[in-house]
């Protein structure tokens, strides 16, 4: 449930890439047996390799490397990749590393039109001053989760929890959802003697 895209407004998109940059950096990253750190090891060096070709093919593509890009064994560094394009590798997709690809936009229209054009739907989070502008957004939006003024990964275990599209079976498991994601559904009656029948 990663914010694996980031859908900026260009009034504030150079405010926020360098402060995102900024936190980045800041982050520490190592062992989480050893230290309290922010992100621990990627979980083997191909998925390692996999992360850093995506990023190194959206520099190449034309992207900004504003923090990142780096690793130290399995330990990525947090990235953030500004002046994407939607067609860039980091951004098109599923990264499944810290990378922050990021997106400029000027309208909700455009917003939604990038939001939308992609065949992952799991979680959208949408900040505004506004929740009840980002509800409405929030509607036209195809995903299985949506928050409003909170991050992407908000995961209760009362809560149904599933995508759509690429990012989902059209099950939901969690909370109540979980007896129709586990079991099936049967009817048994019972008698206490055999039903007479007239024939």
């Amino acid at each position: 449930m990663t914010a694996g895209r980031h859908l900026v407004h260009a009034s504030i998109a150079d405010d926020y890439v360098e402060r995102l940059a900024a936190h980045a950096d800041a982050l520490p990253v190592g062992d989480p047996f050893t230290g309290k750190v922010a992100l621990g090891p990627l979980i083997d060096a191909g998925q390692r390799d996999k992360v850093h070709r995506l990023v190194e093919a959206t520099v190449a593509d034309g992207s900004w490397l504003a923090a990142g890009g780096t690793y130290d064994g399995l330990f990525y560094r947090p990235t953030v990749l500004d002046q994407v394009r939607v067609d860039a590798p980091a951004y098109r997709e599923e990264v499944f590393g810290p990378v922050a690809p990021v997106v400029r936009f000027s309208s909700e229209d455009e917003a939604v039109a990038l939001a939308a054009d992609s065949g992952y739907g799991l979680s959208l989070g949408i900040l505004t001053g506004d929740p009840m502008r980002g509800l409405a957004l929030a509607e036209r939006i195809p995903t299985g989760i949506v928050h409003v003024n909170d991050q992407t990964v908000n995961d209760e275990a009362v809560a149904p929890f599933g995508g759509v599209r690429d990012s989902g079976t059209g099950s939901r498991a969690g909370g109540g959802s979980n007896a129709d994601a586990y079991t099936d559904l049967r009817w048994i009656t019972v008698r206490g003697t055999i039903a007479p029948y007239p024939f």
